[in-house]
């Protein structure tokens, strides 16, 4: 605790009614906040939103590691959606209120951080948590229905297996429990009733890690399905609609006890009287932070809006494709301003300002110590400005004034980049810190650098704090969610269900029927069951089930191969011919690339850790781990050619990007062909922006561009002066010659058709090649998985990712008006996607007259090329509400503000066109529809 604090505390401890803290920035308040928590024992801390609540328990953790600090988040949709909460969320709800029920431990210092929305939003009673709960030990007897049905009651699901919190597999004798609320699944092995032993285990691998003695289960959700609640709803929806509930399937499903989409939002059906968080952690000191009372009114404001539209629809009869919307009273699911100022009034406790207060005579106004940090902006944006040499005397200037200075990354990487930096424009730098606590027992003549995701710095009269956001621009970090292993992505798809077509490597297709135990010489032997052409069947033991590999397609109707005959040995020595054929001219090319030296490409330092330092997100593990490769292979040698596979807005981007700027700085060219104008454009823009500075020219060429601008670009690339091109098909002409071709990139090459890639073969016989793509076509993977190529697979999703919730249903014109109109209500903006230039006319007439309120653009490719830049860019620019469009917009396109799409005949689109497509939405941490 700093001696201003302590001062400050003193003061407000004594305050005879709830006071006003100024001077108290983000970073600094959190000082405050421990500081008061260690003086009073528990604090309920309400922020703004979810943002703020994530920022408030990182910068809590780094200044006191020791308190405990519980996060209560509001529910990840909108008032009276039609939508549930998402699993995580619910699950960390129950998870906080489970724990402020328990008796706490005497001198354990507890921080509650919780959002406006979630303070408002009243929760379910206490006793119904209190009694809610399932002890699990060791020896204990429980009939295994008995607990399958107070989980199927509690909302788990019953999965084949369990991969996620809320499943759980049954298995004869053995039972699989991810309870809501615990890191790790639980195995349970049945003697009887009787729990023989409880096994912790991995959920990707399904191997066990270790034993335990017991565990608990706690609802999944906060409604709870069983006999009295169900009928306290039936009887309360019926009073409160007057309705019947016929024809009602919210009613139907709730009657016969099954879980419905969306149910929570009738909460105070379900409960006798609903509570708030205050009655879960009794007479507690309570602060608002800064902005909470603005957030409050706009929730509010919000609240009402969605209360109106639903009355709206409601009062007019429309109906919701046989799906009515019977809002419950305001009053009774959240609180009001009166409400919220009433039950703060009498609690200890105030608010906390960013701004500088008077202090009054009163005695209720104080003053924190804390200012807003430097940001180092006006460096950034001159071209010429050496930004870190600027931040080395600041820093400097911060030391002579006997303050001490920690400077702030988001993650290892970010950290090391940073000392480097430093450490090559002289300035000393401290061990690596962890905490405040690790600081304060540094050198105070030295800055320290540690990992944490602090948005805006600060100082005091005797302390700085410096983060990576102020000195390179915004930066975006949260926790990363849970990995797939590639390893269990192939497991996963090896999965054998009965009825699934398998291919025998001597026998053809046949059908998988499941396993059977036959006795071969008196002794048991399990084996597959697999039925041939004539209902023969092959009995192939489990010891030899690498002969057999889950055909191609799902195709049921494909023809089964006779047992023994000649068909299918036929295909076989036909398809080793065409194999031996591919693999002569796949080793031809393949010898000359190796023939031929690759340049050697070798990251210069210092200058590509600040290229680097401008990514603003965190790299995640895999997308490290392929950068990696992709710098190892260029600096190798040898003709690189590397696949780089990972999900849509996963960050291959930023791959090619590194790769572009470590060859450019060599002198080579880089040029890299995408599908469309539009993701042309878009790459065009976001190098432009992110090599600026640099020594750098960028240029593209495109239908987007003039003839001039098009000539310019080519004599730029014939006599040097153009770095890195980026390019449609036009830039497989056969007038395009490149002086000194470096690199190649291809990205979404699925795209490019057999012609193209004769194309690119003829420019990739001597330079290095990296391939982007999220659905790569069979060919291309072979060659990566059969070593031909390397391949780096970037499974770990991005920071704040929020999985895109998918609804496929028959034309509903009031439906599809409420997800435009939500999605705008939200801030946002909405795709709409139709499979024919054709249907588009019919669509934009129907559109307008369905939500005439909304702004609409229209864009295809057949448009000429400067009125469709100029519709994109005006949707980008957030003028409209409406992209209405073909599948142009397919292929890497990125606008954050983008997070519905409404997809018109879907059945006209592949599989890879619809995948490719819903990764267009979700791509900030807002969820997606």
């Amino acid at each position: 605790m700093t001696k201003n604090n302590k001062n400050t505390l003193d003061k407000i401890l004594n305050a005879p009614t709830r006071v006003e803290i100024g001077a108290a920035p983000e970073g600094h308040d959190a000082t405050l906040l421990c500081a008061w928590a260690n003086r009073v024992g528990r604090l309920l801390v309400i922020v703004a939103d979810d943002v703020a609540m994530a920022r408030t328990a990182a910068a809590l953790a780094f200044f006191d590691p020791d308190i405990e600090c519980l996060t209560f988040p509001a529910w990840d949709c909108l008032p009276y959606d039609r939508v549930s909460p998402s699993a995580d969320v619910l699950n960390q709800r129950i998870s906080v209120l489970s724990r402020l029920l328990e008796k706490r431990v005497s001198g354990n210092t507890q921080i509650i951080v919780t959002t406006v929305s979630a303070f408002l939003q009243r929760i379910v009673p206490r006793d119904m948590l209190a009694g809610r709960s399932l002890t699990i030990e060791q020896g204990s007897s429980h009939a295994p229905d008995i607990i399958i049905e107070f989980l199927t009651r509690n909302g788990y699901v019953n999965s084949d297996t369990v991969r996620e919190p809320g499943e759980f597999a049954r298995r004869g004798g053995i039972l699989d429990i991810y309870p809501a609320d615990s890191e790790t699944p639980y195995r349970l092995d049945f003697f009887g009733d009787e729990i023989d032993s409880i096994r912790i285990f991995d959920s990707e691998t399904q191997r066990t890690t270790g034993k335990s003695k017991g565990f608990n289960i706690i609802p999944l959700g906060e409604v709870y399905l069983d006999e009295d609640s169900v009928s306290r709803f039936r009887s309360n929806y019926r009073e409160a609609f007057s309705i019947t509930g016929d024809n009602d399937p919210l009613y139907e499903s709730i009657s016969a006890g099954r879980r419905y989409l969306g149910m929570e939002h009738w909460l105070p059906l379900f409960h006798e009287v609903l509570e708030t968080l205050l009655d879960y952690t009794g007479e507690i000191t309570t602060v608002l932070a800064n902005q909470a009372i603005q957030a409050r009114d706009a929730r509010l404001g919000l609240i009402d809006e969605y209360f109106a539209a639903r009355q709206e629809v409601e009062s007019a009869k429309l109906s919701l494709g046989n799906t009515p919307y019977h809002p419950v009273p305001k009053a009774s699911l959240y609180l009001d301003a009166e409400n919220f100022e009433g039950l703060l009034a009498p609690l200890p406790g105030g608010t906390l300002s960013s701004f500088d207060l008077p202090e009054s005579e009163k005695g209720t106004v104080f003053n924190g110590g804390g200012h807003t940090g430097h940001d180092f902006a006006d460096v950034r944006v001159k071209n010429d400005g050496d930004l870190f040499s600027a931040v080395t005397v600041h820093i400097q200037s911060l030391l002579a004034e006997r303050k001490r200075v920690v400077v702030t990354a988001m993650s290892e990487g970010s950290r090391d980049r940073l000392r480097r930096v430093f450490v090559e424009h002289d300035l000393t730098v401290g061990n690596d810190v962890n905490t405040w606590a690790d600081a304060c027992a540094q050198n105070q003549g030295l800055c320290t650098i540690a990992v944490a995701s602090f948005d805006r710095g600060f100082f005091t009269n005797d302390m700085a704090l410096i983060t990576e956001q102020d000195i390179l621009g915004e930066r975006l970090s949260r926790p990363q969610g849970r990995k797939i292993k590639p390893e269990n992505i192939i497991s996963d798809a090896m999965t054998l269900n009965p009825g699934d077509l398998v291919v025998h490597v001597d026998h053809g297709i046949g059908r998988f029927d499941g396993l059977y135990t036959i006795e071969v010489s008196g002794a048991p032997h399990d084996c597959l069951q697999l039925t041939y052409h004539g209902d023969a069947r092959l009995f192939l033991p489990v010891e030899n089930i690498e002969l057999v590999s889950r055909f191609g397609s799902d195709d049921v109707a494909a023809q089964l191969d006779r047992l023994g005959g000649a068909a299918w040995q036929a295909r076989k020595a036909k398809l080793k011919e065409r194999i031996a054929e591919m693999a002569e001219e796949l080793i031809k090319v393949a010898a000359a690339r190796e023939l031929n030296d690759g340049a050697k490409i070798i990251p210069q330092e210092g200058i590509f850790e600040e290229f680097c330092a401008r990514f603003p997100y965190t790299e995640t593990e895999d997308q490290k781990r392929a950068i990696d490769s992709v710098l190892e292979d260029l600096a190798s040698g040898r003709n690189a050619d590397r696949l780089v596979c990972g999900d849509v807005g996963f960050g291959k981007t930023e791959i090619a990007m590194r790769a572009a700027f470590a060859t450019a700085m060599e002198g080579k060219q880089v040029a890299i062909v995408v599908p469309t104008t539009l993701l042309c454009r878009q790459h065009h823009i976001n190098f432009a922006e992110r090599f600026r500075g640099f020594p750098i020219m960028v240029r593209q060429l495109s239908r987007f561009i003039t003839t001039k601008e098009a000539k310019d670009t080519k004599e730029g690339l014939t006599n040097g002066t153009v770095d890195i091109v980026i390019g449609t098909h036009a830039l497989l002409a056969k007038d395009i010659r490149f002086r000194d071709l470096g690199l190649l990139i291809i990205d979404e090459e699925q795209h490019f058709g057999v012609s193209h890639k004769e194309r690119l073969k003829s420019l990739k016989a001597d330079v290095h090649v990296l391939t982007l793509t999220a659905t790569p076509i069979p060919r291309t993977l072979q060659l990566a998985l059969s070593g031909v190529r390397e391949m780096s697979l970037i499974a770990t999703p991005p920071v704040d990712r929020l999985a895109v919730r998918t609804y496929i249903l028959p034309f509903d014109p009031v439906i599809i008006r409420e997800a435009i109109l939500r999605e705008r209500y939200r801030g946002g903006q909405t795709f709409y996607v139709c499979p024919r230039i054709s249907d588009l006319e019919q669509v934009e007439r129907e559109i307008r007259e369905l939500v005439p309120e909304v702004s609409m653009v229209v864009v295809h490719g057949q448009m000429p090329p400067a009125r469709m830049e100029e519709t994109v860019t005006s949707f980008y620019d957030g003028n409209h509400d409406v992209l209405l469009s073909t599948n142009i917009i397919e292929s890497g396109i990125d606008m954050p503000r983008v997070n519905s799409i409404i997809i018109h005949r879907a059945d006209r689109f592949g599989l890879s066109q619809l995948y490719q497509l819903r990764g267009r939405v979700g791509r900030s941490k807002i969820r997606a529809y």
